[in-house]
């Protein structure tokens, strides 16, 4: 039981710490690429549509995601609707 504790506990806390939230501030599905504004900053960040989990996305959506670093910067990727 305690090992299933501790397993538990680590993917809350890898979700809590990499998991961010944001909203779509634009989305253009036919060229496949936006852009999500993070929560509780300025910060904007590339999203492509290989990176949606849910679609379609549209302006204003609330959204979960990740960040990774692509070949022009940083890219969202799992990103799913909050």
């Amino acid at each position: 039981f305690e090992l299933y504790c501790i397993i538990i506990q680590s993917f809350i806390n890898h979700y809590s710490i990499f998991m961010k939230t944001g909203v779509i501030k634009f989305f253009n599905a036919t060229k496949g690429f936006g852009f999500i504004k993070e929560d509780g900053t300025d910060a904007e960040v590339f999203v492509h549509i290989t990176g949606l989990i849910d679609q379609p996305v549209n302006q204003g959506d609330k959204v979960t995601y990740e960040v990774t670093e692509g070949r022009k910067g940083v890219n969202a990727i799992n990103v799913k609707k909050a």
